[in-house]
């Protein structure tokens, strides 16, 4: 008796719940606003992104690294010079001048230092030996020439290396120029500078020297 009272209320409540149901009226649209859809598809404007300009390259397919490489082996800055970087030439020739002046100097001193030494081995009287290094002792004496031997090597080393990165720096620009567009406009700022910048954080209160930083900007 029960479970047929509970079935019929069961169906009645369903019925009721789907009569108050509503349409949706939103969803429907009329012949108007379907008219006015297409009229608005038709005089709208169609998107289109906007093209950026690709920067066009222009290598230069003649220029040969192997030439390059070659002119600065022979002749220092000469591979620069093919490359038409002209302004690099004088930091090669700087940089070369001060290498061959460490081994000079040291080459100098050396000799000086190589020939008192041999003189006080051989036990050669006093008047045949150095005037200027007789103050100095033999331990000395060895010291200073094994002193000024090495910073030689060194300088003659530094010599060799320096000229090796010159022809690497040859290298890499005709490598660039042959494959992309290198544009050659320099320009360069001068403004004072100072060596030596005391920093109060490390008590580093050393003199302050003046001096002019040359900043090179490649556009």
């Amino acid at each position: 008796m029960y479970k047929c009272l509970f079935l019929i209320w069961f169906v009645v409540g369903f019925v009721l719940a789907a009569k108050a149901q509503k349409p949706d009226t939103g969803a429907v649209k009329s012949k108007s606003e379907i008219f006015s859809q297409k009229h608005d598809s038709v005089t709208s404007k169609r998107f289109v992104p906007k093209v950026t300009k690709e920067k066009v390259y222009h290598p230069d397919t003649l220029h040969d690294p192997h030439k390059a490489v070659m002119r600065s082996l022979m002749i220092p800055g000469w591979g620069q010079l093919y490359n038409h970087r002209w302004w690099k030439v004088p930091f090669v020739y700087t940089g070369l001048g001060l290498l061959g002046d460490v081994i000079i100097f040291n080459q100098h001193y050396y000799s000086i230092f190589l020939k008192e030494a041999l003189l006080r081995e051989k036990g050669a009287a006093q008047s045949l030996r150095n005037p200027l290094l007789a103050g100095v002792n033999d331990a000395d004496v060895v010291t200073y020439t094994d002193l000024y031997r090495r910073n030689r090597d060194l300088g003659i080393l530094g010599t060799v290396g320096f000229w090796g990165v010159q022809m690497i720096d040859a290298y890499i620009d005709a490598k660039f120029i042959r494959s992309y567009t290198m544009d050659n406009n320099l320009s360069f700022k001068v403004s004072p500078g100072i060596i030596n910048q005391p920093v109060y954080a490390l008590n580093n209160n050393g003199p302050i020297i003046p001096a002019i930083k040359i900043t090179f900007t490649l556009k």
